[in-house]
Parts: C-alpha cells; structure tokens; sequence
C-alpha cells in the first residue's frame, strides 16, 4: 500500500490505493503466452556496465551471473535492500508525469504515485523478488504509480533502482522468464478515481525493462478486469506507458 509517512505521500490527496494479491495463476498462463517478448534492457550513453543495448524482442543474455556477492554478507544486503530510498532516484514527478500522452495520442493520466519505505515490503512485493533483492548488491529504492486512460483501464509501474546495474539484468531476465508469476502487486484505486476495484483473479499482464541501475514493472488490466484481448492490451495500452517511464529512467541514468 502506500505509505502513511507524512515525508512519503503521494501526489494527490485521494485515498492510498491497496496492494491486490495474489493473481490468478490460469489467467496469468495465457497472458505469459502473448508477452514472452516484451523485455527490453537499455543502457545508458557511456555505461560500461555490460547491460545490453535497447532491444524490443531482447533475448535473456546467455550468461548472467548470479545477483548475489561473495564480498557481500546477507546481513548487509538486507540491510540495503531495506534502506531509505536514495538521493540519486530520479525525482518521483519527472519519473511519474501527471499526464503521458503516448505517440498515438493516447493520454494515460496519473491516479497516485510514492515512493515506498522500502524495497521488499510484503505488500508491495512477493517473496522471489524479495530474495533476489536481498541477495543483490542493494536496492536504493521502489518507486510505484497507478495510471488510467480514457477508458478507464488500469497500469501499475514500479520501478526498483538497484545499486549494481548488473542486478538490475538479473532481475529483469529471471522475472521476465517467469510471466505466471507475479512479483509485484496490482494497485486497487482509491474510490475517488472513479475506477473499479478489480478482484484478484481479474485478468493481467505484466512486462519488465531495464535502464541501467533501475528495473521497471508495468502491469495492465482492462477496465472490467476481463480475461482476454492480452496482446492488444500489452502492445496498444501498457507498452506505451512503459516505454515514456523507461525513456525518462534511461535519460536520467545517462546524465549520472
């Protein structure tokens, strides 16, 4: 959920969207089968981090090591993981504009956005991510907004900006091999927005990329939550929105 740390709050003064867990694990099966390829990694203008250039229907590098470090004691990366969100995070509204107006003239406009107290919060993430983050190098912070469009469906972002870009390849690869299971929580929108609380088992898709040091989730539900029509949900609806948070990502990674 969204904090309630006065420092914290969102952007609007609407009620906190709740975390909605878990996802229907049938429904999430067939959204795997039309969203295999939607992972791009980017990297920014003079990163020597090894992360692969920006690539549509990217293939997972064949040989990525694994997150965790030798020289790195578990105590230490849970202690990182659940760190205060760092000063280097690209500022919470340049990353999550109150409108994004896509190239084809869809308008996405912005429900709430926060940062959350931490990078493994049980309600904001699920016990996978949380071990991968943990046993990575740290995550300086978790970043999270909800969109809707004109027609009232719904998109989930968060973006998880790691302290090694290295980790951000593992996070990105293993989880997008992985579409029938869902690591990061849906909002349920505050009954201000006007938007539907959608049930548990209403039908997603999800989608990961990488920019630098920071990993974005996108999910996407349709307004009425139905199962079906994946493909043209990825593609004409959450792609775009995904792609204008990575943009901004990416140019911040690249002014560092």
């Amino acid at each position: 959920m969204f904090p309630t740390d006065p420092d914290q709050r969102p952007d609007d003064s609407s009620p906190r969207p709740q975390r909605v867990w878990p996802r229907n694990l049938a429904l999430a099966v067939v959204a795997a089968a039309v969203t295999g390829g939607a992972f791009t990694l980017l990297r920014p203008s003079g990163d020597e981090s090894g992360a692969p250039a920006a690539s549509a229907t990217a293939a997972p590098p064949a040989s990525v090591s694994p997150a965790a470090s030798a020289s790195v004691t578990a105590s230490a990366a849970a202690a990182r993981a659940s760190a205060t969100p760092d000063a280097s995070l690209l500022p919470l509204d340049q990353l999550f504009p109150a409108q994004v107006t896509a190239a084809g003239g869809e308008v996405y406009t912005r429900v709430g956005s926060t940062v959350m107290n931490s990078c493994v919060e049980p309600d904001s993430v699920g016990p996978r991510l949380i071990g991968m983050i943990r046993a990575s190098k740290g995550c300086l912070g978790e970043q999270i907004a909800l969109y809707t469009d004109s027609a009232k469906n719904q998109y989930n972002l968060a973006v998880f900006t790691m302290a090694d870009p290295k980790d951000t390849v593992h996070l990105v690869t293993t989880l997008s091999m992985a579409f029938d299971d869902y690591q990061v929580g849906a909002q349920a929108p505050p009954p201000a927005s006007g938007l539907a609380t959608l049930p548990p088992d209403s039908g997603m898709v999800q989608a990961f990329s990488g920019a630098g040091r920071a990993m974005v989730a996108g999910l996407g539900q349709w307004a009425d939550g139905r199962a079906g029509d994946y493909q043209t949900l990825v593609d004409k609806h959450l792609s775009p929105l995904q792609k204008a948070v990575a943009q901004a990502v990416l140019a911040h990674e690249s002014a560092r």
